[in-house]
């Protein structure tokens, strides 16, 4: 296996923006999915979520984040009777995805403020690099 490059600031809030873009890509994929409907409970949406760990780099000391990937909610679906829809199984119900769309709005209020406060902190350090090349 080839060694990583120390971490450095740079490559270690890149990281963590690119982990709010998978978290705030996951909520919003969530969000589309409420409400949606199947004929059976095995084909019903369930909403996903990222998985994430801590890496840590010897050399420098910093610890960043890693994706584990996406894992599904174990949440069953909601069953609804309703006989005149479309995809209605023989006794007249469907599964409906258990998402809770206020949760999903808080998940992506909560990854856009992360990624915006990643951002200031790359412009914080990027103005202190200059203001110590300016000085010398």
């Amino acid at each position: 296996m080839p060694e990583r490059a120390p971490m450095t600031l740079f490559s270690m809030t890149t990281r963590a923006m690119s982990a709010q873009m998978v978290r705030m890509n996951a909520a919003t994929s969530n969000l589309a999915n409420a409400g949606s409907v199947s004929g059976t409970e095995e084909g019903a949406y369930r909403p996903i979520r990222a998985v994430f760990s801590v890496e840590l780099d010897r050399a420098s000391g910093l610890a960043g984040v890693t994706s584990g990937g996406l894992v599904r909610a174990e949440t069953a679906p909601t069953k609804r009777y309703d006989p005149g829809h479309p995809l209605a199984d023989a006794d007249g119900n469907v599964w409906e995805a258990p998402v809770d769309e206020t949760a999903e709005m808080v998940e992506i209020m909560e990854s856009a403020r992360q990624y915006q406060n990643l951002v200031q902190a790359l412009q914080t350090a990027k103005q202190l690099m200059l203001e110590t090349l300016r000085s010398q």
